[in-house]
């Protein structure tokens, strides 16, 4: 029997979906001895594109790659999948209001929150990557209530990631001195990335950093708001950071993170913090490996800190709100 891991993708064709899925091949996910299997789904409109994907998986010979299956079917691309990255999503497009968009995607992720519990693996781990992430996460586990709650993740990583190089920079340090910072809230311009709990070498990062009108005024903006100088710098998403940070995510919930360190990524509250219980919301999480996790417990948000969560918080609960009253799913 295969020991490979079955990795489904969905919108395989799209920006994010292309940068992405050949980071897998190569190794990214589970490391470089690791066999997958890739079950790659696209739309019916995108199948052509789809197709010129495979040829490209099939041309750069990945010996890690066992298998390929390219479909437009949902249940097939899900079935037997230990993790399933769901990339694509309807993006907002200039006049549609949030409410439209949640409606849209909510039955996109409706269905595939159904066929995942239906026909993805028992032991199956879902990460939402596609916009607004957070809600769609917690639409399709609110639909596919066959998969515990602990299953479903939505992604703040891009959001840590450039979080630590932000800090990075301003100390004149490599990011990899930066740790301990923790995304509080919803992938959004309200997240909240934690620079009072963040360290810099080892040492507190406000100690390093002393200007806190920099930390919460150009630091805060330049996180929250990356995502549009990006769009506004090359004309396109930032798809290449997003994918990495999407294969950032799921490394470190299958490894683990390091002692005394913690990742960020939304899951379902537990009502930590006081965020209220299955919200999906991003927390400080505790990589446990092999896709278990725990919310890191007793940390202090300042005052100013406890604002900003309380904000973010409140968004989530507006945009669950308003998803469950277009897609029908009791809040």
């Amino acid at each position: 029997m295969s020991d490979a891991i079955r990795v489904a993708v969905t919108g395989a064709a799209g920006q994010i979906g292309y940068a992405l899925v050949f980071r897998i091949a190569s190794g990214g996910l589970f490391g470089p001895q690791q066999k997958v299997r890739l079950q790659l789904l696209e739309v019916p409109p995108a199948e052509n594109a789809l197709q010129g994907v495979v040829m490209e998986l099939r041309d750069g010979a990945c010996p890690l790659v066992e298998e390929i299956v390219a479909t437009t079917e949902p249940k097939r691309a899900f079935e037997g999948a230990d993790w399933t990255l769901c990339v694509g999503s309807i993006p907002r497009k200039p006049g549609m209001e949030r409410s439209e968009l949640l409606g849209l995607n909510g039955k996109i992720f409706v269905q595939q929150g159904k066929d995942l519990a239906e026909v993805a693996s028992k032991e199956a781990r879902v990460l939402v990557v596609g916009n607004p992430c957070n809600t769609n996460a917690w639409i399709a586990q609110q639909a596919g209530q066959g998969l515990p709650a602990d299953r479903w993740f939505a992604m703040t990583r891009l959001d840590e990631n450039r979080a630590k190089a932000r800090l990075a920079e301003k100390a004149g340090v490599s990011v990899e001195k930066v740790d301990r910072l923790a995304i509080w809230g919803n992938h959004s311009t309200t997240m909240y990335p934690d620079f009072t709990n963040a360290r810099i070498g080892g040492k507190v990062a406000t100690d390093v950093i002393q200007d806190r009108t920099w930390l919460e005024g150009d630091f805060l903006k330049s996180v929250q708001q990356r995502g549009a100088e990006v769009l506004k710098a090359r004309g396109l998403s930032s798809a290449a950071s997003a994918a990495h940070a999407a294969v950032d995510t799921v490394r470190t919930l299958h490894e683990g993170t390091k002692p005394g360190d913690w990742t960020s990524v939304a899951v379902s509250s537990d009502g930590s913090y006081g965020v209220p219980k299955g919200l999906m919301c991003s927390f400080p999480i505790e990589a446990l490996g092999r896709g278990k996790w725990k919310i890191v417990q007793g940390l202090k948000l300042d005052e100013f800190g406890q604002k900003k969560l309380a904000a973010t918080v409140g968004e989530l609960e507006e945009e669950r709100a308003a998803a469950a009253t277009a897609v029908g799913i009791k809040s």
